[in-house]
């Protein structure tokens, strides 16, 4: 009998170890699933971000070269510009020279 009740508890203990091991295949299974799944995530947000910084970089490098174009073509009014002041200042000068001396010449 007690033999009996020791083989039944052994046979119990060896079918609950048994259940122990597969649900530890199990729970590690499902650990590695999960660890992947959360590895996946990771990887494709870091290349949407990585995407997204590549965009954003262009869009610096374009808006940095229209700047650079507008800056040029503002440089190039300004000296038209003063080419056009320095122009008329000596024409009015000129011109005010003319006169004074045409009005020297009548008071002469």
């Amino acid at each position: 009998m007690q033999e009996n009740h020791f083989s039944l508890l052994q046979r119990e203990t060896e079918k609950l170890r048994g259940d122990i091991d597969k649900m530890r295949s199990e729970l590690k299974y499902e650990i590695d699933k999960v660890t992947a799944g959360q590895r996946l995530d990771l990887n494709l947000e870091r290349g949407r971000i990585r995407d997204e910084l590549a965009k954003q970089n262009e869009e610096t490098t374009d808006l940095t070269t229209k700047l650079d174009k507008e800056i040029h073509s503002l440089k190039a009014q300004l000296e038209a510009a003063k080419y056009d002041v320095i122009k008329y200042c000596i024409g009015t000068i000129v011109s005010i020279s003319a006169v004074g001396l045409a009005v020297l010449r009548i008071v002469m």
